[in-house]
């Protein structure tokens, strides 16, 4: 039968390396190359044709997992794009999933989890991780309280100490606007002040502080 052709893509050379070892020992599956960034991950899938990308999130430098995933996935021949990171805040794994990716993994997984994932992936099938899964159907089991993207952001800016005029001016969008977000964020945290917010949220593991 033939090998499941795999590229991996990670910026940390030592996790890179223990991937590959960890693959190198498992049949059916053949790792055929490996990237550091999201540019050079898109420039070796569409030299390589590979059936699976295994995308890291967070990469250093130009783009990031999830805009590389949309690249690749625009390619003539894309490959299913499984994601490996260590974050598995909603807002991540939300933008990897609208992007296409096939996949959520996290790295404290199971090697056993993986090598089954990545075959799950080839085969054309979702693979989550069963924390990733178990938030997702909490989530839909309450639609009303779910924080859309342009509220986790706010969020996200709130726990770095950005105020709401730095946030206006960043998000080109006016301080009332940003007021009547804060609104809905506090209503749907069910909190009162930006601090609390701040800390249910990450609580949560809504957002992801950095």
């Amino acid at each position: 039968m033939t090998p499941i052709r795999l590229v991996v893509c990670d910026d940390h050379a030592v996790v890179r390396a223990g991937l590959l070892a960890l693959f190198a020992g498992e049949d059916g599956i053949e790792v055929i190359g490996e990237a550091a960034d999201g540019e050079e991950v898109v420039r070796l899938a569409a030299a390589l044709r590979p059936d699976v990308v295994l995308m890291d999130l967070q990469l250093v430098g130009g783009i990031d997992g999830v805009e590389a995933t949309g690249r690749l996935l625009a390619l003539p021949e894309p490959p299913h794009v499984l994601v490996l990171t260590m974050y598995d805040t909603d807002a991540d794994v939300s933008r990897a999933i609208e992007a296409g990716a096939a996949g959520y993994l996290l790295k404290a997984g199971s090697p056993e989890d993986l090598f089954r994932a990545v075959r799950d992936a080839a085969a054309g099938r979702t693979v989550l991780a069963p924390e990733v899964a178990a938030r997702l159907f909490s989530r839909m089991r309450k639609p009303d309280n779910t924080l859309t993207a342009r509220e986790v952001e706010i969020l996200q800016l709130l726990a770095r100490g950005v105020g709401n005029a730095e946030i206006a001016r960043r998000l080109f969008i006016s301080q009332a606007t940003v007021k009547t977000h804060l609104g809905h964020i506090y209503a749907k945290l069910g909190v009162d002040t930006r601090t609390a917010a701040v800390s249910v949220a990450t609580e949560r593991r809504l957002i992801r502080l950095t």
